[in-house]
């Protein structure tokens, strides 16, 4: 098997041949005949842990900003192209979602020009695709209202408080960490945590890092509702490297947000994505149709929460509320009216005007939590929304 540094090294000379771009110094990059292994990265795919390029194509590791649309372009010859690609690697489920270090299997072939090095061929069979506009709107949906990187971040009510939420879930605490002298962790860095095989753990277990947001969350309307609840913030994600007796080893595959030895590690079953369909009844004014919901928190340190953020709402389960459905938030208005010169002896009108849409990712029996799809203006606690 090829060194890695080897291959790397052959790789980037490879990656450099894309259309129409000469490499006047390099030789033909051999394929590795045999497999090549895939260093463990972030990613929400099951991606290979080794390849074995095939004959015509080759391999290459996404980077940060990377697209299937702009691969088709820079070893096709055509952004449209792209659906050959993603055909090589169906592990991808997605096409919208590649990460950084997943590796891509490249239909392209090369030929060899007198006198210069390598010039990436684009292959006949997608020399001249254009754009099908009917698989484009089957295959590329508007939009995601719910992916894995919105879960990631998911804010939730815990009724009965975290640390009875966190029983139920047979939640672990992270213990410790490698960097010592480091408070806030990111991406990559490694903890301990407090519970291995004592606990059932496994090595490749995937776990939430979960944190207290707000303790004792008060309704901002209706304070005759007392308490809500404790919010519990969903952080990040830890994957289990090493099981010991009592403990057990992670390192932080994706964060959001800081993460630090104090907080919560739980089992979690990994979410769909979900497909937002926004509505169009969004003129004003807004019906409010029973029962209507009010939001209650905005993400942490936020007054004003805007598009892609999220919120929790003081309706649920017990409402009928499920995931995915799309609700209207609304605010309300009163003036006065009347010549009345008094304050006091003048009546008042009352009517609602179109904020935004949220749509819902996680439901209780109470609360729900939605993500920000729309946001005319900002959305603040106090607001409504309704069916």
């Amino acid at each position: 098997m090829m060194d890695r540094r080897q291959w790397l090294f052959a790789l980037t000379a490879v990656s450099c041949l894309t259309f129409g771009l000469v490499a006047q110094d390099a030789a033909p990059a051999p394929v590795p005949a045999g497999p090549i292994k895939v260093e463990e990265h972030f990613s929400k795919w099951d991606y290979p842990k080794e390849v074995t390029v095939p004959e015509g194509s080759q391999l290459y590791l996404v980077v940060k900003g990377d697209t299937l649309w702009d691969l088709g372009q820079r070893f096709l010859g055509n952004p449209f192209a792209w659906p050959q690609i993603w055909d090589k690697n169906k592990w991808i489920k997605d096409p919208h979602w590649i990460y950084p270090g997943d590796p891509l299997i490249i239909p392209v072939a090369a030929k060899t020009v007198a006198g210069a090095g390598q010039v990436a061929e684009t292959p006949g069979d997608v020399l001249n695709v254009t754009p099908d506009r009917k698989v484009a709107t089957r295959t590329r949906p508007e939009e995601y209202g719910f992916t894995f990187q919105d879960f990631i971040r998911l804010p939730y009510l815990a009724p009965r408080g975290a640390e009875a939420q966190f029983r139920d879930l047979g939640a672990m605490t992270i213990s410790g960490r490698q960097a010592a002298r480091r408070q806030f962790l990111g991406d990559t860095e490694v903890v301990y945590l407090s519970g291995g095989a004592d606990r059932g753990v496994k090595v490749g277990d995937r776990l939430v890092v979960l944190k207290v947001a707000k303790r004792n969350l008060v309704h901002p309307t209706n304070k005759q509702r007392g308490v809500l609840g404790d919010v519990v913030q969903q952080v990040g994600v830890v994957r289990v490297t090493t099981v010991n007796p009592k403990g057990a080893i992670a390192h932080i595959e994706r964060s959001l947000d800081a993460i630090e030895v104090g907080y919560k590690v739980a089992p979690f079953t990994e979410p769909a994505n979900i497909v937002a369909q926004l509505r169009k009844d969004v003129v004003g004014p807004v019906p409010l149709k029973e029962p209507v919901g009010t939001i209650v928190y905005a993400r942490e340190n936020h007054e004003i929460s805007a598009n892609n953020e999220m919120i929790i709402i003081d309706q649920g389960a017990d409402a009928g509320l499920k995931v995915g459905d799309i609700l209207l938030s609304a605010r309300t208005r009163t003036w006065p009216v009347g010549d009345d010169p008094k304050a006091q002896g003048r009546a008042e009108e009352k009517t609602t005007y179109y904020v935004g849409q949220v749509m819902v990712v996680k439901v209780e029996e109470h609360t729900a939590t939605c993500r920000i799809l729309r946001a005319k203006e900002e959305m603040i606690a106090g607001d409504v929304v309704t069916k």
